[in-house]
């Protein structure tokens, strides 16, 4: 396994503001490796514990603890390395969903050397409800259908995941308007991460 931290690019910002879709484009462009930490959970068997465990926090549009979402993220990351889709010596890690609050990310930094955290802005709160709603029938992800639990999920993102902002030093930052289409988005993620991802591994593609 690799013994180094993994080097990584944060997709943030709140629900609705496209970081999933970003990551996923991100994911398929030889030299990146997107994970989201949302899709490690959702893909959990609903009838098990730890199942259970991330339902019953999802549910209320809240936070699943700090240690046990390491603890998932870390498994996850493993049996990437062990089965070959993630080669750390060779990929940017595009992590998306995590780290979620400032403890989660006191406890990242024991895995993760970010290069550079892209902060996706979206002032217009109307727009994110919408988009999750449309996702959620999309997607059938029914944590996403309610509108009262998409309301608190954007008060759980600005009292506990924006004060993560802070832990990392503001030239590490880019911020990039995610209101423009899924294309004028990419190009400014790319225009801030390419040079993180030049500085870092070269010209040399996985």
């Amino acid at each position: 396994m690799y013994e180094g931290k993994y080097r990584s690019v944060l997709l943030f910002g709140a629900p609705g503001t496209g970081k999933g879709t970003q990551g996923n484009i991100l994911g398929k462009i030889p030299g990146f490796c997107h994970v989201s930490s949302g899709d490690i959970f959702r893909a959990l068997d609903p009838e098990s514990e730890v199942g259970k465990t991330f339902h019953q926090y999802s549910s209320k549009g809240e936070l699943v603890p700090d240690k046990l979402t390491i603890t998932m993220w870390r498994q996850h990351m493993l049996k990437m390395e062990r089965g070959g889709t993630y080669r750390p010596e060779r990929e940017l890690l595009v992590l998306d969903g995590i780290p979620r609050s400032a403890h989660q990310s006191d406890l990242m930094d024991e895995h993760i050397s970010v290069m550079r955290l892209v902060h996706l802005v979206c002032s217009d709160m109307e727009e994110m409800v919408k988009r999750l709603q449309r996702r959620a029938l999309r997607e059938n992800r029914q944590d996403d259908a309610r509108e009262d639990v998409i309301r608190k999920r954007y008060e759980v993102y600005q009292q506990e995941t924006r004060p993560v902002l802070e832990h990392y030093p503001e030239e590490c930052v880019s911020e990039v308007d995610a209101l423009g289409t899924p294309v004028e988005v990419l190009q400014k993620i790319l225009e801030a991460i390419i040079p993180a991802y030049s500085a870092t591994f070269g010209n040399a593609l996985a």
